[in-house]
């Protein structure tokens, strides 16, 4: 049984974290802590999980475990890291975005398994991977590993508004969000740090771009990104490349059809959809932003570094309707 601790436990992150750790049969939730709501039952705040749990709050940090999930906001792990004496034995997944860069990774491994796999299973502290950047890289990294990226690449993509935390904002609230779809961070959205450096590291002599416009849509969870470029390569050719790619992958899957949201929400599947049109080629990937965008990809990388079946505790089912 894995002894698990969890730090900011009051995001939607954790609460998507929790509600696959009490059903994973090899989890055993040792404590979540949170400041701002101490000693308060976790269903409270998750209140989802009313009747299937009756732990609380912990204002405490326990050497007790074997792995502890950081569910806070971006800055804070690395702050939290250097505050507390986490013992060396206890293994550490990270889910904000304090050690996804080599210039600030220190110890950990990027935790993309569709990509990293091998080293993951020998990792000691992961950096989970951005929600719109796991979508990205899944649609961009068998031409990058193929060296076939030679031109700018377009992206595209729309979130939920899960995507942007927990706490109200102006542009969060349903009566702006609701039936209103709107652009933000044009150009300038901080998980093409991730996509750009995993891009050239599998091709390094790609000299072209990446432009990324990102979309708030009027929905609370899930992500479609489309990216296009030239390439010069057949539809067969890019049906065969990507099928190879991701033959292993537990979770990615490549279709026939064009894909949407309502495949993938809920669940901790990826789908890509491959399509050549004149000389551009279009990718499309669909994630669910809090699941394999977020926390089940934290629970898919703690199955590898403590050598379970890949999806255990996974095998999540969506709603169609």
């Amino acid at each position: 049984m894995i002894r698990i601790g969890i730090v900011g436990g009051a995001g939607y992150t954790a609460g998507e974290l929790l509600r696959i750790l009490l059903r994973h049969p090899e989890a055993h939730i040792q404590f979540i802590h949170s400041k701002s709501h101490a000693n308060q039952l976790v269903s409270v705040v998750h209140q989802d999980l009313v009747g299937e749990a009756d732990l609380r709050f912990s204002e405490d940090i326990r050497s007790d475990i074997d792995v502890l999930f950081l569910c806070m906001g971006h800055g804070a792990s690395k702050t939290f890291l250097a505050e507390n004496d986490i013992h060396d034995r206890i293994k550490i997944i990270d889910l904000s975005r304090d050690f996804r860069l080599a210039d600030t990774a220190e110890n950990f491994v990027y935790g993309l398994p569709e990509w990293k796999k091998s080293e993951i299973v020998k990792a000691h502290h992961i950096a989970n991977p951005g929600c719109f950047a796991t979508a990205m890289q899944l649609a961009l990294l068998p031409l990058a590993a193929e060296g076939l990226l030679k031109e700018d690449v377009h992206l595209q993509g729309i979130t939920g508004s899960t995507g942007a935390g927990q706490r109200p904002t102006a542009t969060t609230h349903f009566s702006w969000r609701n039936n209103n779809v709107s652009l933000y961070k044009t150009l300038r959205h901080q998980h093409m740090t991730e996509v750009n450096q995993s891009v050239r590291i599998l091709q390094s002599d790609y000299r072209g771009h990446l432009h990324f416009i990102p979309m708030r849509g009027n929905f609370t969870r899930g992500i479609l990104v489309s990216a296009y470029s030239h390439l010069d390569i057949s539809q067969a050719q890019l049906e065969e490349l990507y099928h190879d790619y991701y033959i292993s992958a537990a979770f990615t899957h490549i279709c026939s059809e064009n894909i949407h949201l309502k495949q993938v929400v809920n669940t901790n599947k990826a789908l890509l959809y491959i399509e050549k049109i004149d000389d551009q080629v279009v990718v499309v990937s669909a994630i669910d932003n809090l699941l394999k965008g977020a926390s089940g990809q934290a629970v898919q990388n703690m199955n590898l570094i403590f050598e379970l079946e890949e999806k255990m505790g996974l095998e999540l089912k969506g709603s169609y309707f």
